[in-house]
């Protein structure tokens, strides 16, 4: 038998995604999955995007397909720095980069801050990536408690106080997995947090554009001209991912210039550049205005179904589930209750509605440490109301 090959130890510190083990599971014929994350691939705006990549390559042919700046496409920049103008943040071109989905940019915040040993505080629960990308650069994680308005402000303090983190990782708007959203108030003392204990707070908003109703409030960003200093402590990172299509892969970060510089750096050596084509797409679709009216359907299909599920789950589960009606966003957070003798483990309910022909994710992947097993995620993005009706009824069988 020869020798085994030998690995990072940085690999012992994080394992697979359990969504995306979860996902080897969803081959079973007529299954309803609630599990993943994706925007609905009918709603995808072909013929935009189609029309984009042709004046792409017909305008622009050659910078479309040659390699570009590791800063990202100087028009795509320009566009996204409008689109940021339309949500209250004033950046030049030159104050944002572009990477290859936020998922880059949280990599690329990983690799030029975080040392092994570091502590980096998280919401508890977060997005299950962000995990495993701090943990993967020698991170220790450590969770804030949120409830349905965001994290609770007063123990973000008393743990940065404590700690002294490197920074301090949130997604205040509909986030993943909660669903939940910081309330204005608590955005601005994040912000004092930031400037009082001079801790970078990266803000992450795949999710901000998916609102129900009324809009949410302004991102952390755009409120830091309220609080003097703020700025300097910032990072935020976009995504046309959830809104337009994950396929192109176009996110972008915006920073203060030190850390874009050692980002930049850093993409180098990573990936050279985000596909030029795919930035020189999205430059044209976003020049084109057609991003409010394709918003403006896919929230209103979104809110239908977030409205079914919710109403689904109260009917069909009762008393054995509590959750918070999401504002926007693509998910549902709910804790199961144990109530009149039903089933309390997630984990154990997610075997049972697999049996079913339905998924879901239960939530203690989402903890960084310490989780609660009584949660689970559910995403109402990919199914049409009569599937969310069907899955849901099929939840409380399995139960």
């Amino acid at each position: 038998m020869k020798d085994p090959m030998q690995f990072a130890d940085r690999l012992n510190n994080v394992e697979t995604s359990a969504i995306r083990e979860l996902f080897k599971l969803l081959g079973k014929p007529g299954i309803i999955s609630f599990a993943g994350g994706f925007p609905d691939s009918a709603m995808f705006d072909v013929a935009g995007i189609t029309e984009a990549a042709n004046k792409a390559l017909t305008e622009e042919p050659g910078a479309a397909l040659q390699y570009g700046a590791t800063e990202g496409y100087n028009p795509l920049r320009e566009q996204l720095a409008a689109f940021m103008g339309g949500k209250g943040v004033t950046v030049a071109p030159e104050g944002l980069i572009v990477t290859t989905g936020s998922q880059q940019a949280l990599d690329l915040i990983g690799k030029t801050m975080i040392n092994p040993g570091d502590k980096v505080i998280v919401e508890a629960p977060t997005f299950l990536a962000t995990i495993q990308c701090f943990r993967l650069y020698g991170a220790q994680v450590i969770g804030a408690p949120i409830d349905e308005h965001g994290v609770k402000v007063d123990e973000l303090e008393k743990l940065i106080a404590e700690h002294k983190p490197k920074f301090v990782y949130l997604i205040p708007t509909f986030g993943n997995p909660s669903g939940a959203t910081l309330s204005l108030e608590r955005r601005k003392k994040v912000l004092a947090l930031a400037v009082k204990y001079k801790t970078p707070v990266v803000e992450d908003d795949p999710y901000g554009d998916l609102y129900f109703g009324d809009a949410p409030p302004p991102s952390i960003l755009a409120l830091s001209s309220q609080v003097s200093g703020s700025r300097d402590w910032l990072v935020h990172c976009g995504s046309l991912s959830k809104v337009l299509s994950p396929g192109l892969r176009v996110g972008w970060m915006i920073a203060p210039p030190e850390l874009l510089a050692r980002a930049t750096m850093c993409k180098q050596f990573s990936d050279a550049h985000t596909s030029t084509f795919a930035q020189a797409t999205a430059a044209q679709y976003l020049k084109a205005g057609r991003m409010p009216a394709t918003l403006a359907h896919v929230r209103q299909v979104y809110a239908e179904r977030a409205q079914a599920m919710g109403q689904a789950l109260k009917r069909e589960l009762g008393d054995a589930i509590e959750f918070t009606q999401p504002g926007g966003g693509l998910f549902f957070w709910a804790r199961l209750t144990g109530a009149n003798g039903k089933l309390k483990d997630a984990g154990e309910f997610a075997k049972r509605a697999i049996e079913k022909g339905v998924a879901f994710v239960p939530g203690a992947p989402f903890y960084a440490s310490n989780p609660d097993t009584a949660t689970l995620r559910l995403s109402f993005a990919t199914a049409d109301v009569a599937k969310i009706e069907e899955g849901i009824a099929r939840l409380g069988q399995a139960l």
